[in-house]
């Protein structure tokens, strides 16, 4: 990586935290996931009455298409929430610079090295005990689905996960409890947001828990959250274009669980 390490891991909340700074955090991420239940509530009702009206409640919940949009919605409420912790309660009106954005020099290498590290762990997870059927799989269904998870996979979930664990979750973490611990403790509800995906089976939980690791360290590293969210997009990127390439371009989705 060119952009060089920094010894002094730029602040996200005020030079010195307190435990009101972890309680506002926490108080964010259960309006959050209050938000984005919510939302999803709302957004099966909206597709029963105007689109889906003679399927059950609990089918079009499970449509990927919804689940997308109710999920993009909740998002938005999330980053807006981000928005006001910084400039309203920590009163710092450059938002990029409090979550320590930072943009790298060079962009290609992070991309790469999230290319690479989709490679490394997707060859490691053929070692591991993957399940089959696993519920990610059974989402892409259709090629709309496939393209809808896709996109929103790459940039929307990889952002939001980003700003969320490395923007504000890992700075508070590491000034309470120090460097190795907190990059542990990020790691960890990171690959448990993912769990529903993945059965919670400990083979794919420990490749994204993996996942998490290297995030977290190249943010801490290179005290960048643009550098950690280069390689996200990537990895995830790579991913969607060998599946994109089994399936014959989204036309052979069966192909995906044979």
């Amino acid at each position: 990586m060119a952009a060089g390490p920094h010894v002094d891991i730029g602040p996200v909340l005020p030079q010195h935290p307190s435990w009101w700074d972890v309680f506002v955090l926490v108080v964010l991420t259960v309006l959050s996931s209050v938000f984005l239940f919510i939302n999803m509530v709302s957004a099966v009702l909206i597709a029963k009455k105007w689109i889906y009206p003679h399927l059950e409640g609990v089918e079009i919940a499970l449509m990927p298409l919804v689940l997308v949009s109710g999920e993009a919605a909740g998002y938005v409420f999330i980053l807006a929430c981000m928005y006001l912790l910084v400039t309203r309660v920590q009163h710092r009106p450059d938002v990029l610079a409090a979550i320590d954005w930072n943009w790298p020099s060079n962009p290609g290498w992070y991309l790469f090295a999230g290319l690479l590290l989709s490679v490394v762990l997707q060859g490691l997870a053929q070692l591991l005990p993957i399940p089959k059927n696993l519920p990610i799989d059974s989402m892409f269904r259709t090629p709309a689905e496939a393209w809808a998870l896709s996109i929103f996979g790459i940039t929307l979930a990889p952002l939001m996960e980003e700003l969320f664990f490395r923007g504000f979750l890992y700075p508070v973490l590491n000034r309470r409890i120090g460097l190795p611990a907190a990059v542990v403790l990020t790691a960890v509800p990171f690959a448990l947001l993912h769990g529903s995906q993945l059965k919670f089976a400990w083979g794919p939980m420990l490749v994204i828990f993996l996942v998490g690791l290297v995030l977290t360290m190249v943010r801490a590293k290179q005290n960048s959250v643009a550098a950690s969210l280069l390689i996200h997009m990537a990895y995830n990127g790579t991913i969607t274009v060998a599946m994109f390439a089994a399936t014959d371009g989204f036309r052979h989705l069966e192909k995906l669980n044979p």
